[in-house]
């Protein structure tokens, strides 16, 4: 059996297990990956926030993505029952980048674990972890090959990365149960041959459903004239849509009429797939000799495309922590990590809580003369859940509740 022996060792080569790559190689430390696929491979996820333009330009990753030709994106508009409001992220709060991309993740995905590559990492592809052995002394990982071989990584420190696969969270007996209600989406790729005034390419179209509002649709147009389509809702009340992904899928789209207009010419030539229960939650983000990174430590909802920004402020902060510790620094995971992590994704979470039962809804819709207030609700939109200057992250259920009401006396 091979040894494969580095300072670290990352397991997905996602955006988070190549982000946290990269900072750790440029800080002078060895990095094993890995990946049980073979990329590039389909993955959602697919409307970035421009927050992560940063992270990216910290990893030294930026310009292979700003030259791959992915569809501008400068915003988010949203659409329910005739009411159309958007959202242009270069009017924001927060300082910082207000433009991003609306990418495939096969080939984004794919670029980002070559960057890794040309900046040192090793990545060992369809390499399936089967078994660890994680403390404070080091970590052994035992890896089986497509063909069945074993590999043994060992390094000082793990990094989880694995996203959906929550490789550490299922081996450790780390999961448990998310406060969210489990929800179901179905989703594909078409040909969208929209020509219609109404729909602007730079933007995420994301449409409520016209009388039941906890149901919801994605458009992310992409620059080839594709684009990602879904529908996101309760389990019962998407079940209900048909016996098939396609047939659901369609039915959906035939309930939003303006949806429905828009992609009266669309082509649907992939595969419909369809996912229920993905929200997820740890009882940890870290322990002795580990770390979760994004989507391996809680998952919220796809609603305001937070995912792949998390699972990069993650990278960013594992990566600070890590170069420290492994310098001989004590460092407290919990207070430097976790803590400040968790604050942003908790503020994605009241946001997202609120969407689901109307409350942020109304406030998305509302005509609002305040725009010193829609530049701040912009900037957490536009993923900068962590900057405390902005009061609907500092006391972000305070202020959204004291909004709510305003708006509802406003009616």
């Amino acid at each position: 059996m091979s040894e494969m022996i580095a300072d670290v060792t990352v397991i997905g080569a996602g955006p988070a297990g190549a982000v946290v790559s990269a900072l750790l190689l440029q800080r002078g430390w060895s990095v094993n990956v890995i990946e049980s696929q073979k990329f590039p491979r389909f993955s959602i996820g697919e409307s970035l926030l421009p927050q992560c333009m940063e992270f990216l330009a910290h990893a030294k990753m930026l310009k292979p993505v700003q030259a791959a030709g992915f569809q501008f994106k400068n915003g988010a508009a949203f659409e329910w029952a005739g009411k159309r409001t958007a959202f242009d992220f270069g009017d924001k709060f927060s300082s910082g980048p207000g433009t991003t991309f609306q990418v495939e993740r096969a080939s984004f995905d794919k670029i980002l674990a070559e960057e890794a590559l040309n900046q040192g990492a090793n990545i060992y592809f369809e390499h399936a972890v089967c078994d660890v052995e994680i403390g404070a002394e080091g970590a052994r990982l035992l890896a089986k090959t497509k063909c069945g071989n074993k590999v043994l990584f060992t390094s000082r420190f793990v990094l989880d990365a694995s996203g959906f696969g929550r490789v550490l969270p299922r081996l450790m007996n780390l999961d448990r149960p998310s406060s969210f209600p489990v929800r179901e989406s179905v989703f594909t790729h078409v040909q969208d041959n929209i020509d219609s005034k109404n729909f602007d390419r730079n933007k995420i179209l994301i449409t409520v459903h016209p009388y039941e509002r906890d149901i919801w649709y994605w458009l992310i147009p992409f620059s080839n004239g594709r684009a990602s389509l879904g529908v996101v809702g309760d389990c019962k009340k998407i079940a209900a849509l048909g016996d098939m992904p396609e047939q659901m899928l369609r039915n959906a789209v035939d309930m939003a009429p303006e949806l429905s207009h828009m992609l009266g010419d669309a082509l649907f030539d992939t595969a419909v797939q369809r996912i229920s229960g993905y929200a997820s939650d740890v009882s940890t983000l870290s322990g002795p000799g580990f770390a979760l990174l994004g989507n391996a430590g809680e998952f919220l909802d796809p609603v305001f495309s937070s995912g792949v920004t998390i699972a990069m402020k993650s990278a960013e902060l594992a990566a600070d922590c890590l170069d420290r510790q492994l310098s001989g620094v004590e460092v407290d995971w919990q207070q430097e990590f976790s803590i400040p992590l968790k604050h942003g994704v908790d503020v994605f979470k009241t946001f997202v809580n609120a969407w689901y039962d109307g409350r942020f809804q109304d406030v998305i819709f509302y005509q609002t003369e305040r725009q010193d207030v829609k530049r701040m609700i912009c900037s957490i939109l536009a993923g900068y859940a962590w900057d405390t200057r902005n009061p609907f992250v500092s006391s972000a259920e305070r202020r959204l509740n004291t909004l709510v009401e305003i708006c509802s006396a406003g009616r």
